[in-house]
């Protein structure tokens, strides 16, 4: 009777070890992961599962339309094959555009750097 209940202890200690170790963190990242699949929205950056990388056009039930590369091309894809959303259109609305560096080619930098040389500042 002892060695009974000291081996069923055992497997009750073992399965439960099992299950704070594999069953419940993966439990947490399915739930991450469908909350993810939920929320997205148009103007979201994606990965699919094959490697895909898009913006969500337009969103349905249980589908997503994407738009991929520089020909604009679109295509519906299930939502289950989102991997990771790249860049949220929350977060993109939230910054501040600022204005454009204005660039200047190299031999105007190089003549405005030689000008600079020449004139000291103290009389300019």
């Amino acid at each position: 009777m002892n060695e009974m209940t000291s081996s069923l202890i055992v497997m009750v200690v073992f399965i439960a070890a099992m299950y704070f170790l594999l069953i419940r963190p993966q439990k947490k990242k399915d739930k991450q992961i469908q909350a993810m699949r939920n929320n997205l929205q148009v103007g979201d950056e994606i990965i699919t599962i094959g490697g895909i990388r898009g913006k969500i056009v337009k969103t349905k039930e249980d589908s997503i339309v994407i738009q991929v590369g520089a020909d604009k091309v679109k295509f519906e894809m299930m939502r289950w094959s989102v991997s990771s959303v790249e860049s949220s259109a929350k977060v993109a609305k939230t910054f501040v555009e600022e204005e454009p560096k204005k660039a200047m080619p190299k031999r105007l930098k190089k003549a405005a750097k030689e000008e600079e040389e020449i004139i000291p500042e103290d009389e300019k």
